[in-house]
């Protein structure tokens, strides 16, 4: 399965304009529908519908048809119905003036203080714009569905690329876990030679009051404990351990965000106990870059489904 984000956008309408035949032309004069989603992140799914009048009874079927293709996101759904007047403006024809004044003048006798016909009255009558087509429920189906599998595309799109920028900085961090793992044990023999020396020199002042073998004894164990105390052997196999996990799971795609989200806590853990035993300052480097790295990992993975 493909990885999702839960950014994106896509629209759709009835009519869309392009064509230029005179019978399209008539087409476009009529009310037109547009749709629009918008989708960012978010923990949950979170849908937002901002419907006109006419439309809020559709909103029940607009949400079974969004819940069924989306799992997490804050998610827009904008749709409105556009007049045939602004689409093109019509010539209404002398029969048509002549009814309207008609009608007006007889609605006036009745009701003097009704005002006049605007121009813009007079357009959208003659144009047959009445937003109350009928029952758009099957075109607002039609586009928002139309408009859900752009939407759909445009997130695999993005989830695409934010798998490539995981998977590199994969390669990245198991680089720098290739760079500590020898560091430790070169540290380890380093600081059991140099305690050795210590003691040495400590039992040269002393004249000898202390037995050599009780002197070694303490300086191997002053070495284990310094050893013990950084050992980042564990911490870097815990982390080469998420690190398969995380690898597993942009292959596998779907729904991830949320197991990954909790994966790059556990990176975030393991980067900071290497660090706070960190005893060289190559090791302190190495930690540096891991979190950095890790810091960036957890910024793309807020945007996957």
């Amino acid at each position: 399965m493909p990885v999702y984000s839960m950014t994106g956008y896509a629209s759709g309408q009835t009519n869309p304009a392009g064509s230029h035949s005179e019978a399209d032309a008539k087409a476009h004069a009529a009310p037109r529908l547009g749709v629009e989603i918008r989708s960012v992140n978010s923990r949950f799914l979170d849908l937002t519908f901002k419907l006109p009048e006419e439309l809020r009874q559709h909103e029940p079927a607009l949400r079974e048809l969004l819940t069924a293709k989306l799992k997490r996101g804050k998610v827009e759904v904008r749709a409105a119905i556009e007049s045939g007047a602004a689409a093109g403006v019509g010539d209404p024809s002398t029969k048509l003036l002549q009814r309207l004044n008609a009608v007006q003048d007889h609605i006036k006798a009745w009701l003097p203080s009704a005002r006049d016909l605007s121009v813009a009255d007079v357009l959208r009558l003659a144009s047959g714009d009445t937003t109350a087509k009928g029952d758009w429920g099957p075109d607002l189906t039609e586009v928002t569905a139309k408009a859900l599998k752009d939407l759909l595309s445009a997130r695999e799109r993005e989830g695409t690329r934010l798998a490539r920028m995981l998977q590199d900085h994969l390669t990245q961090l198991r680089a720098l876990a290739a760079q500590a793992l020898p560091l430790v044990p070169q540290l380890v023999e380093q600081q059991r030679t140099r305690f050795l020396e210590r003691w040495q020199e400590a039992m040269g002042l002393s004249g000898g009051a202390t037995p050599p073998e009780a002197a070694q004894d303490r300086a191997l164990t002053e070495a284990t404990a310094f050893a013990i105390r950084i050992d980042v052997a564990e911490e870097l196999t815990r982390l080469n351990s998420h690190l398969d996990e995380i690898e597993r799971l942009v292959k596998k795609g779907g729904e991830i965000g949320k197991r990954l989200d909790f994966l790059i806590q556990e990176l975030h853990r393991e980067a900071n106990t290497l660090g706070s035993k960190s005893a060289t300052l190559e090791l302190t480097r190495i930690g540096v870059d891991m979190k950095v790295l890790i810091e960036q990992m957890r910024e793309q993975v807020q945007n996957i489904e």
